[in-house]
């Protein structure tokens, strides 16, 4: 199993930079950051930064969406990283959440979610496109260019599609129950679109806290489940509460759920996330000594995740990268 770290690119910008590099000289192959521009710093001016400042990180959004920036502009951006630091870049893609609604927008629809993978990929590939009736070549871009693109979802039609177009799957919490049924759906579809299913790499991104206080480290992630609980609001309104479309363990817990404040989004201790349950940060987040994050990654690697990515958005992150690095890496590889 690789290990991501994700962070937000609040300033000072160089804080991020080195938190990443220390990610990468204590075990992490991955390092991904929000995009939501108005609330955090640009980060694709800082992945450059993270590049140029590690040896062999590979560096994404979790997530872009296909709203905030023109396709072309995304593609072009990805390509640019490419050409500079060599294969080392993940487009991370979802509906769009922050980025979109902090800005009064809504996220985008999965018919244009699916359109947006195929041109950004397509593009930086060095592909052409169709766009309004014309035709689009990023004309500098080496034909052996490869951009991987990995899809957030959560409901069954975004698993579909994950599952017959995307590179990666994203999944934005570690319970294995739910990720079992979702990876099974992201496989399935894979099979029926004439793919190895196995040719989709499974990324699992929840925070960790490595503690014995668990009391503590819950009120540190609770936000994790408002955040969360923004997508499955939205599976509600889509299949309706109740439905045997979407398992009741991903959305019986936002019943009490009476709104969001995208001030606080992301952050410990976000009044809006007054309505999440012990029972659900202890399902989606890693809590706990080293032996109980081992545990829980053992059980998903069982189920076939490629990766788990580490939101490091609390009160340790510091503390987190270098006890996975000392702790909960060597034990898992043991």
């Amino acid at each position: 199993m690789d290990f991501g770290l994700v962070l937000q690119t609040d300033p000072p910008a160089r804080s991020v930079v080195e938190l990443m590099r220390r990610a990468e000289d204590v075990g992490f192959t991955h390092g991904w950051t929000f995009d939501s521009c108005v609330l955090w710093q640009e980060p694709f001016v800082i992945h450059s930064r993270i590049l140029s400042n590690t040896e062999s990180l590979r560096v994404g959004t979790m997530v872009t969406n296909p709203s905030t920036r023109d396709w072309t502009v995304t593609a072009s951006t990805f390509a640019t990283l490419q050409e500079m630091f060599g294969p080392r870049v993940v487009c991370g893609i979802g509906r769009g959440d922050s980025a979109v609604r902090v800005t009064g927008g809504r996220p985008a629809s999965l018919a244009t979610l699916e359109d947006a993978i195929d041109v950004i990929k397509a593009l930086a590939e060095g592909g052409s496109v169709e766009r309004g009736g014309t035709l689009v070549q990023l004309p500098w871009v080496a034909g052996d260019m490869s951009l991987p693109v990995w899809m957030g979802a959560y409901g069954p039609k975004a698993l579909e599609i994950a599952g017959r177009v995307a590179d990666g799957f994203i999944l934005q919490l570690a319970d294995p129950y739910l990720a079992r049924w979702m990876i099974e759906h992201v496989r399935e579809s894979a099979v029926a679109a004439g793919r190895d299913p196995n040719d989709v790499t499974i990324c699992v991104a929840a925070p960790a806290y490595v503690s014995d206080d668990l009391e503590h480290a819950r009120e540190q992630c609770r936000w994790f489940g408002g955040m969360v609980g923004n997508h499955v609001a939205d599976l509600v309104a889509r299949y309706g509460a109740g439905s045997d479309e979407v398992p009741p363990e991903l959305t019986d817990y936002i019943g009490r759920r009476e709104g969001y404040d995208y001030a606080h989004h992301g952050r410990a201790g976000n009044p809006s996330t007054d309505f999440v349950p012990d029972e659900v940060v202890d399902r989606f987040c890693l809590l706990g000594p080293p032996q109980a994050q081992v545990e829980r990654l053992a059980e998903l690697a069982e189920l076939g995740v490629d990766q788990f990515a580490v939101y490091a958005m609390h009160d340790a992150n510091e503390t987190t990268v270098e006890l996975y690095g000392s702790e909960v890496l060597p034990r898992l590889r043991t």
